[in-house]
């Protein structure tokens, strides 16, 4: 009878430590370019990457690192040792989100070009295995469109490389976030003059920062930021249910 107590005192003694457990936070790392990262909010900046308003998707348990830098290719981001700093945080368990490819275009800029078929597919696998190497796990993610209109129809501007990235995701067994897709669904149905509103179409003294205006139709608004965080929530619920289940209602 005294055993039996003492073994009952024992198993609610360990009860808040087995739910501190389970409820152990997970990190989720941001690796990419100028659509994903965090903008100063200084002299009133109105441009958003879509991983600054991110972190408010998420319930109490998650934790995002935003390491994504404006004009960063998956060659320049290593090169600079942006992918070390991660590298060395990585834990099991933890996500990493990368999305590169407007800057893996630039061929005419050796420090950041990576060809689609050969630098940019291996650059893409390296990332994977050295995240999966950390007991981590990597995700996947599509460039989003750029706003280019012509006679009336959203043109693509990417080329191979979004094909590239869900050639990698199916080969490597990745988790896949199709937000080229999922952004070239919603541009197209917002229409050449509704869409603006996702880029940085600005008028002159529209904000003290930008006296002369700005027309900009490859980063994002505020409101386009929170669109595309509304996509890559729907992407999970399907792609990362594990990590959807902790998103906010």
């Amino acid at each position: 009878m005294k055993k039996a107590f003492i073994g009952s005192i024992v198993v609610l003694l360990l009860l808040p430590l087995m739910s501190y457990i389970q409820k152990k936070d997970i990190t989720i790392f941001l690796i990419g370019d100028s659509t994903m990262a965090d903008k100063p909010y200084a002299n009133g900046n109105p441009e958003k990457g879509w991983g600054q308003v991110f972190p408010l998707y998420f319930t109490e348990g998650v934790k995002v690192q935003n390491h994504a830098v404006n004009g960063r290719s998956t060659k320049s981001f290593r090169d600079e040792g942006r992918w070390e700093t991660v590298l060395k945080q990585l834990k099991k368990g933890d996500y990493v989100i990368i999305e590169f490819g407007h800057n893996d275009e630039k061929d005419q800029d050796p420090k950041r070009y990576a060809a689609p078929e050969t630098d940019y597919r291996k650059n893409l696998e390296r990332y994977i295995a050295e995240t999966r190497a950390k007991g981590a796990i990597p995700v996947l993610a599509t460039p989003i469109v750029r706003r280019k209109f012509e006679n009336g129809q959203l043109t693509d501007t990417h080329g191979r490389y979004p094909e590239v990235v869900r050639e990698v995701a199916a080969q490597q067994n990745v988790p896949l976030l199709d937000l080229e897709k999922r952004t070239q669904e919603l541009v197209s149905r917002y229409g050449e003059e509704k869409s603006k509103a996702l880029f940085l179409h600005l008028e002159p003294n529209e904000y003290k920062s930008l006296p002369e205006g700005r027309t900009d139709d490859t980063h994002l608004s505020a409101y386009g930021a929170f669109r595309v965080s509304d996509m890559v929530a729907e992407e999970m619920q399907t792609a990362l249910p594990e990590v959807a289940k902790l998103l906010k209602k």
